[in-house]
């Protein structure tokens, strides 16, 4: 029997029962609504074709295409530019080659070998000096996800950098070095800022940033073959733990709608593969208090949940380096990060166990201190010189402040309905030069992007009510917003029995805290002694200034005899108008402090070093003794003082 009841058919796709379609119907406009409020973009020009081999990355994103893409074996690739200034900066290019070489990176622990194209061991020295005239140099690391398949990094390093030859049109001048000391097995590579004519070396940004991981993806599927299903589905499985920001994460972000993440019903096998991945990262992040579950299938994810993943990423990358680069002791158990304290703790004093640089690539450095209550912490230094193991230091909140310039762009701005420009600059002060205005607005393009202020497409800048708080907290931010003083260059258990005035003399009772067990008894040790040589008598605890004099100038003479007999100059003591050229040649650390040492062929000085006088390393310097210290200059340059 037929029956002949209306209805009405509903299309869709094929296998699809319905379930929900309104649910995902309704999730998918969200989306696309709050897509529509998107920020302007930046100018269309980026710059980032300009330079050597941005065809070339075009047509390697483009062969890489010829495989689906989750077949592409991963590769991940890092680069960093590393830019010479003057001084420390050229010095860094070697100081960079040693520490890929540092011991314990390769597979029986001892320290890597840098190799090239050419099958022999290459000079590490010989490359540095090569190097000292260029401006610039490209550091790399290629790390594969399947290095440990893999025989030999060395002979895919080589056919990398062939590749890498041809789409840049010239051959480099390169080294690298394989690491096996973490779990991931990768090569660093130095690339030489000039190229084979000897003219500065410049690479297009997309070519770094995405031909050369092509290239570097391309060849290792070359030679390991696709990735199989059964390699893809435990890629993604080891997804699910991870303490970062994971491709699952990536896929929540992009179904989330306002942190809500409603997954959909999943037909066939692959989708319920990937659905029962999602729900098992989200009771993940339920475990990290990163997400709560509403409903079935459903969770809201806590605010800011991303950045939180990426710091949690950071951290362990952080622990396994020191792990991998320290050796190991009880300071390695439960690290605490001189970022997470509250801003309004107090300064945190301890001594140094371990600095190196914050990662493989940058010259910025960390310490690794324990405080006089035996808790180890993580600080990053930035790239300044840091102090050597032992030294006792104290780390603070970094106190910004608005510069001059600022003070002078806010008293434009108020007569001015909060506005500046160059046109109003000069009318408000006729007799400011205009390279004195460019400064400003060279502040200003540099505050415009870190988000503090705006531009008009007529020039005239916007300036906000809080503007000088602003530019403050701009300042007290560069450099990580960190500063890290040396309170004594010798180490702590060197100091109680050291005939010289040391850091210890200068604590008092009062500044020791109720934890400071350490220091405290160091104290008491350092007092004994003082006792013991009758430098203080019975109820004295603090050196008078007499003996204090004569302590710092005796140690300061025992240096200069053992600098003496190690190179047969004669030590010049300069006294008050007295002048000396030479050169800087290293640094001494003593217990009233870091000390230069600038000498000739036949003779030398030691004065007070400061950490602007560190560029001047290998450079000739004049120096004069003043009444208040000394002070310095370039041969025909301007006079700088270095007064304690």
């Amino acid at each position: 029997m037929v029956d002949d009841t209306d209805f009405t058919p509903r299309l869709g796709k094929l296998r699809d029962v319905g379930a929900g379609s309104s649910k995902r119907f309704r999730a998918r406009v969200l989306k696309v609504a709050k897509g529509l409020h998107r920020k302007p973009t930046r100018p269309g020009f980026t710059g980032a074709r300009i330079g050597r081999g941005s065809a070339a990355g075009i047509h390697a994103l483009s062969r890489a295409g010829h495989i689906e893409r989750f077949r592409m074996r991963r590769v991940v690739v890092k680069v960093h530019i590393a830019r010479a200034r003057t001084g420390i900066g050229v010095a860094a290019y070697g100081r960079h080659l040693d520490y890929i070489q540092r011991d314990g990176v390769d597979r029986e622990g001892r320290g890597g070998e840098l190799y090239g194209r050419e099958g022999e061991r290459v000079d590490g020295r010989d490359f540095a000096d090569r190097s000292q005239d260029d401006r610039h140099q490209f550091r790399i690391i290629v790390s594969p996800e399947d290095a440990g398949e893999m025989g030999d990094l060395k002979e895919t390093t080589r056919r990398l950098m062939n590749e890498m030859e041809r789409d840049l049109g010239t051959r480099l001048d390169w080294v690298a070095v394989d690491h096996h000391n973490t779990g991931h097995p990768h090569t660093h590579i130095v690339i030489r800022g000039k190229d084979a004519m000897g003219q500065d070396l410049v690479i297009a940004r997309d070519y770094l940033m995405k031909g050369l991981r092509a290239r570097a993806e391309e060849r290792l599927t070359q030679e390991l073959g696709p990735r199989r299903d059964v390699e893809i589905a435990k890629a993604r499985q080891r997804e699910v733990t991870m303490d970062r920001f994971t491709g699952l994460d990536r896929e929540l972000a992009s179904l989330a709608v306002n942190d809500r993440v409603e997954l959909p019903p999943a037909s066939g096998a692959q989708a319920r593969f990937t659905r029962s991945l999602q729900r098992q990262r989200l009771a993940h992040l339920e475990g990290l208090h990163l997400a709560a579950p509403s409903g079935t299938d459903v969770w809201q994810l806590k605010p800011n949940w991303q950045r939180a993943l990426t710091a949690m990423g950071r951290r362990g990358d952080i622990i396994r380096a020191l792990a991998a680069g320290v050796e190991h002791g009880p300071h390695l158990t439960k690290v605490h990060f001189f970022d997470e304290r509250l801003d309004d703790a107090p300064p945190l004093r301890g001594t140094v166990i371990q600095n190196g640089p914050e990662d493989e690539l940058t010259d910025k450095r960390f310490l690794l201190l324990q405080d006089f209550e035996g808790t180890p912490w993580y600080v990053p230094a930035g790239d300044d010189p840091v102090p050597p193991r032992g030294a006792v230091v104290e780390v603070s909140r970094k106190q910004g402040s608005p510069s001059r310039s600022d003070r002078v762009i806010t008293q434009i701005a108020e007569r001015n309905g909060g506005f500046y420009s160059d046109a109003l600059h000069a009318e408000a002060d006729p007799s400011a030069s205009s390279a004195y205005r460019l400064a400003h607005k060279r502040r200003l393009e540099a505050l415009r992007r870190a988000g503090i202020v705006t531009r008009g497409m007529d020039g005239v800048w916007q300036i906000g009510e809080r503007y000088l708080e602003q530019a403050a907290e701009y300042e007290a931010a560069r450099g990580g917003g960190i500063r890290v003083r040396v309170r004594s260059w010798m180490a702590m258990e060197a100091q109680i029995e050291a005939r010289a005035e040391t850091w210890l003399d200068q604590v008092s009772p009062t500044e020791i805290g109720e934890g400071e067990k350490r220091l405290h008894e160091a104290r008491l040790l350092r007092l004994g002694f003082l006792r013991r040589e009758g430098l203080l008598v019975d109820e004295q605890d603090r050196l008078s200034e007499e003996v204090r004099r004569r302590m710092r100038l005796e140690e300061l003479r025992r240096a200069a005899a053992g600098e003496t007999n190690q190179s047969g100059r004669k030590y010049a003591a300069l006294e008050t108008g007295e002048r000396f050229e030479g050169v800087f040649e290293r640094t001494a650390d003593l217990a009233q402090g870091r000390m230069a040492i600038i000498g000739n062929e036949k003779a030398f000085a030691m004065v007070p070093w400061r950490p602007d006088l560190e560029r001047q390393r290998g450079r000739s310097l004049v120096i004069e003794a003043r009444e208040h210290g000394i002070s310095w200059t370039l041969p025909g340059g301007r006079q700088r003082g270095l007064g304690r």
